[in-house]
């Protein structure tokens, strides 16, 4: 919601990425027998792309293979062309509900095992399901790589057998809780399954979520599921893709091992593209538990890679992106919407152009008006067009977007994982940047004319529940009743098995070659006469600088009952100067590719500068011209102010929001901790234009200014450039006054009323204590790791994988230089909140007096102390590391110090915090959910219960 107008990710000049030092393909002479070769592709110097080879295997499996040897990590990927789109009618969900099951174990690994594995390694992983594809990805240290293949191969091969009702039910339990958080329970979260029932004829492989129905679900079981996988998940519908530190020859001789051996599954042929036809105009209203109104407007267009689509992705732009866009200079900036914007969503089958917009919440928020005033904006494009110097500033943020997404390995790979999928085409980098630049205003119109102006289309007004008056019109179409096949058991001599053989023991998990270490990067130090401190490293791997000036400007500084002036300071700051509009400065970081953004955090307000190299200079000028002359008008604060109480309207109706405003009001009420850093409707009522004009001449100061610096730059030339802030004068902040927290003795149940939420926020909640990076804190973080620090953990286990009652459960330390809290949280079923009350304190009481295991104890030093190769890699990483080092005075070695406590601490030392710090009765409990259900299901805990008012 919060605008970040500088915020445009461009890249318009390429030319710079000669100096990157792309690694070429080394050419193998001889290949294991069942791998053939398909291509290889070195880019051509100066030319921005990704290097790659590709094979196949006997069995159909393609295979991307790009080294990268900047960093000792490696990503796997392994697509499955296979979505929802794919599905059954009856069987939605089916796509998603399998991706759940690949992590619950195979023939060779145990239940829960592939997490544990991974995590074990120092690694991350994941999988997700969109409408035309699954995949499924790791990032390890580059030595863990023959047992990520081990993995893979395993569940792809091997799965069937390790499958049972049991899982199946569980799993199916995890996805009803999915969809109850991310759809049922979430604000405006239904309003694509409404619009896709409406775009789409009943039926369409589009005309349903991913997430599938819950009656679709409930009427199957595990053998539909088998037969599923048996159709889609062959080797010959994958592709599996490897990047990073890896040795090309001795990869595929692991891939051709592990992979080899699997037979073909059924052949899959290319699904038909099927853009909607609509016959006729449609509107829809939903009701929801929301404040403020949206209107969403659709129309078919055509289909993903189809050569309209640069044309259509340039007139979303043109109408509804950044602040040179027509609707928000038409609605946003007039107030008539709080937000309002423009997007083609493509996907292999079908895609779809919209516009929304927005309304204020209260009397204000009649939809009517405000789709007039879309079509209206539409009717002006048509008339006018875009301009040359227009598409040259859109054209650079999309060039941005392709290169961007490059900086780290699983960027390239995922692009090169995507592409082949759907295009059979690995790097498509440069072909699509010459689509983009081949768009003119004449394409754009063309494509307005044929797909959008007089076209039929979709309506969806979003409203307030009981509330369908505020409709654009009253709804004229209701989804067709879903009539589903006769439901046909399966039984197990139905589904046709494929068993692979091979000539090595499959169960024993491969030996992992020695450690890799990373290296911390190499630092410099800068201190200007004014108070400025900067910490900057050299980085040659793009021709790319990424520049962070944090100022002693956060929301912790603002007065009490002023609470939200950082954050309107920090917009306002991005509305122009007293020289420039923010419109021109928005077009002049577009031509030059750079990004200028200002945010306020809690101690800090920070100014983020990304630019290439050679437009640092330029890009300076522009932040020296937005610090140091800031236009503050009148008219842009009363704007502003007003779009912060609508974000907060918002933001105050998520249940996540609630569950972390009652964490704040119990654990530090009476404190400056207990208010919302986002502020509240009184205290941002009442600020005004000298209260942001004050704040600003007292907190943006050299005095206690800190920078961060990653890229291609030199100290000695970052210095040169940041001349201008060397004349900057300013007295020193004014001081904090250290706060004060009551201790909380007696155990309370605090019930947040959502009325008829289908989930219930379950959270745990005590005092900590402040930062530190090698203490106390750090040691309980690391007590807590298996308690409830990862996906294996114990409460996660019990709650999400053994019971079903949650989509996921975790718990963490939370701390800054002056506080702490340790919470341990989760959404789950609102007949389950109870019972999941009673299992966190079993879990918390059982871990606390007994501590963890010794297995745990091992599974926790290799899981912590092999992360370090993955924490260097981007420059975002990098400036993470470095501010942290700032802000906190730490020690520049303090990860290795870190890794030195992983490898020495006792067992016993962390069974000690334990006791310590997770004692269920020192905790409070925290319950948002449907109040008038939930209080007489509580008082049989015989804990007291208070109703907390959230302070809005």
């Amino acid at each position: 919601m919060r605008k970040v107008w500088f915020s445009t990710l461009s890249l318009v000049a390429l030319y710079g990425c000669s100096s990157t030092g792309m690694p070429s393909i080394p050419f193998i002479s001889s290949l294991p027998a069942g791998v053939t070769l398909i291509e290889e592709v070195t880019p051509p110097r100066g030319q921005a792309a990704i290097p790659y080879s590709k094979y196949q295997l006997d069995n159909g499996l393609t295979v991307i293979l790009s080294p990268d040897h900047s960093d000792p990590l490696v990503h796997v990927d392994m697509t499955y062309h296979v979505g929802s789109a794919r599905e059954e009618l009856g069987k939605s969900g089916f796509a998603h509900f399998f991706e759940h099951m690949m992590f619950q174990g195979s023939e060779n690994v145990g239940d829960q095992e592939h997490f544990r594995i991974i995590t074990e390694a120092g690694g991350t992983l994941n999988g997700t399901t969109n409408r035309d594809r699954t995949n499924y990805f790791e990032t390890v240290p580059a030595n863990q790589l023959e047992k990520m293949l081990w993995l893979e191969s395993d569940r792809m091969g091997f799965l069937l057998d390790a499958v049972s009702q049991r899982k199946f039910e569980i799993q199916r339990d995890t996805v009803k809780n999915e969809r109850a958080q991310n759809y049922d329970n979430r604000p405006y979260g239904l309003m694509w399954e409404k619009m896709s029932e409406a775009m789409y004829p009943a039926g369409h492989p589009y005309s349903w979520q991913t997430i599938g129905y819950v009656e679709d679900l409930d009427r199957v079981d595990v053998n539909d599921l088998k037969a599923f996988f048996l159709r889609w998940y062959g080797p010959n519908n994958a592709v599996l893709t490897i990047g990073g530190d890896i040795n090309v020859e001795q990869t595929l001789e692991w891939v051709n091992k592990y992979f080899g051996s699997i037979p073909t599954g059924p052949k899959v042929d290319s699904a038909p593209k099927q853009p909607a036809k609509l016959t006729e105009e449609r509107y829809v209203t939903l009701e929801d538990n929301i404040q403020q109104p949206m209107v969403l407007v659709g129309w078919p267009t055509t289909y993903r890679g189809e050569q309209t689509q640069a044309s259509l992705d340039a007139l979303a732009n043109v109408i509804g992106n950044g602040a040179n866009s027509l609707l928000y200079q038409k609605l946003v900036k007039t107030e008539k919407a709080v937000d309002a914007g423009a997007f083609q969503d493509c996907a292999e089958l079908a895609c779809n152009f919209y516009v929304y917009a927005m309304a204020p919440s209260g009397e204000k928020g009649q939809l009517k008006p405000l789709y007039n005033e879309l079509m209206q904006t539409l009717n002006d494009f048509q008339k006018q067009g875009v301009t040359t110097e227009r598409l040259e500033q859109i054209t650079g943020t999309a060039e941005a977007d392709a290169v961007f997404a490059l900086e780290s390995v699983r960027g390239k790979v995922s692009q090169l994982a995507s592409n082949q999928t759907f295009f059979n085409q690995p790097d498509r980098l440069q072909s699509q940047l010459a689509q983009i630049r081949a768009v003119t205003p004449e394409s754009v119109m063309s494509a307005y004319q044929k797909f959008i102006n007089g076209h039929n289309k979709v309506t969806l007004s979003v409203v307030p529940r009981g509330r369908d008056n505020m409709a654009v019109v009253p709804a004229d179409f209701t989804p067709p009743v879903r009539e589903l096949p006769t439901y046909q058991k399966l039984t197990d001599d139905q589904l046709s098995y494929r068993p692979a053989e091979d000539s090595f023991d499959r169960s024993v998990m491969p030996k992992v070659a020695k450690g890799v270490k990373a290296q911390m990067p190499e630092l410099y130090k800068v201190y200007f006469d004014n108070g400025i401190e900067l910490l900057g490293t050299e980085s040659s791997e793009l021709p790319t600088v990424q520049l962070e000036i944090r100022l002693p400007a956060g929301e912790r500084y603002v007065q009490n009952g002023q609470e939200g002036l950082a954050n309107l300071t920090a917009s306002l700051l991005q509305e122009g100067s007293k020289t420039s509009t923010v419109e021109e400065l928005k077009a002049k970081l577009d031509k030059i590719g750079s990004t200028v953004s200002v945010d306020a955090g809690n101690y800090t307000t920070t100014i983020s500068i990304s630019s290439l190299d050679k437009y640092l200079p330029e890009t300076l000028a522009i932040v020296e011209e937005v610090m140091f002359e800031p236009k503050f008008s009148q008219q842009d604060f009363e704007r502003l102010k007003k779009q912060m109480l609508e974000n907060v309207v918002y933001q105050h109706q998520k249940p996540s929001w609630l569950g972390s405003q009652a964490t704040r009001q119990v654990l530090f009420a009476g404190s400056v901790y207990e208010r919302s850093s986002d502020g509240n409707e009184a205290s941002i009522s009442q600020l005004t234009l000298d209260d942001v004009k004050r704040f600003y001449k007292q907190h943006y100061t050299p005095q206690g200014t800190q920078i961060v610096v990653v890229g291609d730059i030199s100290k000695r030339k970052i210095e040169s450039e940041l001349g201008f802030l060397q004349g900057w004068s300013g007295e020193a902040a004014p001081l904090l006054r250290p706060e004060v927290f009551r201790k909380l003795d007696k155990q309370k149940i605090y019930l947040v009323d959502k009325p008829g939420a289908p989930q219930s926020i379950v959270r745990f909640v005590r005092q900590g204590l402040p930062f530190d990076a090698v203490g106390e804190v750090y040691l309980t973080q690391l007590a807590n790791f298996n308690l409830a620090g990862n996906f294996n953990s114990r409460i996660n286990q019990n709650l999400r994988e053994d019971k079903g009652y949650s989509y996921g459960a975790s718990g963490y330390l939370a701390s800054n230089r002056e506080v702490g809290a340790i919470v341990f949280s989760t959404q789950v079923r609102a007949d389950a909140t109870v019972p999941s009350i009673v299992e966190i304190m079993k879990e918390l009481d059982q871990y606390s007096q007994k501590g963890m295991t010794k297995d745990e104890m091992t599974f926790l030093r290799l899981a912590v102390g092999q992360q370090d190769a993955l924490k260097y890699e981007t420059p975002a990483q990098k400036a993470q590391l470095l501010g942290s080092i700032l802000a906190y005075t730490l020690d520049e070695d303090y990860l290795k110090q870190r890794n030195e406590i992983v490898e020495t601490v006792s067992k016993e030392t962390l069974d000690t915090l334990s006791r310590k710090w997770f004692s269920p009765e020192d905790y409070q409990i925290i319950v948002v959910g449907d109040a008038k259900l939930l209080k007489p299901q509580l008082e049989n805990l015989q804990i007291p219960i208070e109703e907390l008012e959230i302070v809005h």
